[in-house]
């Protein structure tokens, strides 16, 4: 096909950085032309709530309503009962009927900041209902005779696990089963010819298309995006402290903002391409911003992925917080930011003072921690045998000495 696709979703997303493959991109250039068309992407429910490495196929699901097609965001509810085993080491630990649904109830309120469900725009459904009531021996000869076990074992999900020797349960090997039949069920029931999903889907997503040809004779497609990493090698999601939740009761709207504001500069543009619904232009513009102002791409950054999830209010909320706390350095004062090296971690508090420059010595600093006048993250300290690690330090650990006296350390 031609370089610049002819439907406004396939262009955006190309644009942007979102695509990494599909089963058929012209004749889905073409059905989304003569539109619009029902898409869906499924979403396990192994926890209380998303993460930032689920961002981007949320940010897609938006896009692809915002350019007149219907989104279907298809919770787990079904599906989690096995786990998938896509590119992991082990079986994921398996939930009860009520933790799946106490996580669904949390996913789902993500979503609603993302997409418009009024008068059936895009639809919310669970693949429980259909997969729930399934008759084991007629899905196993209706279902599970158009697979063959060779070709599902050559698809590399699967395939870098038996590499490893590492042991694949029966319940894991039906799950690719189970979501192709996701697939044919939504075509049956909403006319859905597409599933999107990251790169790491790609197998599953394959079979649900031909199981989809092989049953119905229908032409379905599937797209897939990119595993993203940041530029220095982080798995996107994850951060020092631990993963970065969608759900404001699991991460504030603050520090979630902080986790953008301290996005590498190398990655400003790429993110706000992906995460912003900003001009690509603005967002190369930003990207390319040298020294200082990248901080500028940073702030736009954090302040327009927050907005999105959390509201404007709690963005500028965010932003006045921390150029307060981190750029004046709380009540007046400067701020110096100090970088660790990861594999120099744990350090006590003691070295940590040496190492920033706060104190001059390790007697100055135990004086200064008994007398009460160090703080962490605007905490005071009273122990000297406090040990610093990774998860402590998270996106940037605050270290003050009075008003004026502050240090930002963070793992570099």
């Amino acid at each position: 096909m031609a370089p610049t696709p002819k439907s406004d979703f396939l262009r955006i997303i190309m644009e942007r950085g979102f695509l990494a493959d599909c089963t058929d991109l012209t004749a889905l250039d073409d059905a989304l032309i003569d539109g619009p068309v029902t898409a869906y992407i499924g979403y396990d429910a192994t926890a209380a709530s998303l993460h930032v490495g689920h961002l981007l196929n949320i940010m897609l699901l938006r896009w692809f309503q915002k350019t007149g097609n219907r989104p279907i965001t298809l919770m787990g509810g079904g599906t989690t009962k096995v786990g998938d085993p896509s590119f992991r080491s082990d079986e994921r630990p398996l939930l009860g009927p009520d933790q799946i649904q106490s996580n669904i109830d949390n996913i789902q309120k993500v979503f609603a900041r993302y997409l418009d469900y009024g008068d059936g725009k895009a639809m919310m459904l669970n693949n429980a209902e259909w997969l729930d009531g399934l008759n084991y021996l007629d899905f196993l000869r209706d279902i599970g005779r158009h697979f063959s076990i060779n070709r599902m074992l050559s698809f590399e999900s699967v395939k870098s696990r038996l590499d490893r020797e590492q042991s694949l349960s029966f319940l894991e090997f039906n799950y690719m089963i189970l979501q192709a039949y996701d697939f044919l069920e939504q075509y049956r029931r909403y006319d859905c010819r597409l599933q999107m999903g990251g790169s790491d889907q790609w197998g599953n997503i394959v079979n649900g298309v031909d199981l989809t040809r092989r049953i119905l004779d229908r032409e379905v497609w599937g797209l897939t995006t990119p595993l993203l990493t940041t530029s220095d090698g982080r798995k996107m999601g994850k951060s020092q402290g631990g993963a970065i939740w969608l759900n404001g009761d699991m991460l504030s709207a603050y520090e979630f903002w902080q986790f953008w504001r301290n996005t590498t500069d190398a990655d400003v543009g790429r993110f706000l391409k992906l995460y912003t619904e900003l001009p690509v232009d603005e967002c190369d513009r930003l990207g390319a911003l040298q020294g200082s102002e990248i901080n500028e791409g940073k702030i736009r950054l954090a302040n327009e992925v927050t907005t999105l999830l959390h509201g404007a209010e709690a963005a500028a909320s965010a932003e006045a917080t921390a150029r307060e706390v981190f750029e004046q350095g709380g009540a007046g004062g400067d701020l110096e930011i100090v970088t660790i090296a990861a594999d120099a971690l744990p350090v006590s508090i003691i070295q940590l003072l040496s190492q920033t420059g706060i104190t001059g010595s390790g007697k100055e600093a135990k004086r200064l921690i008994a007398e009460g006048g160090l703080r962490l993250n605007n905490d005071p300290v009273s122990d000297p045998q406090v040990q610093v690690d990774a998860g402590i330090i998270g996106d940037g650990l605050k270290v003050s000495v009075g008003k004026k006296k502050h240090r930002m350390v963070q793992i570099g």
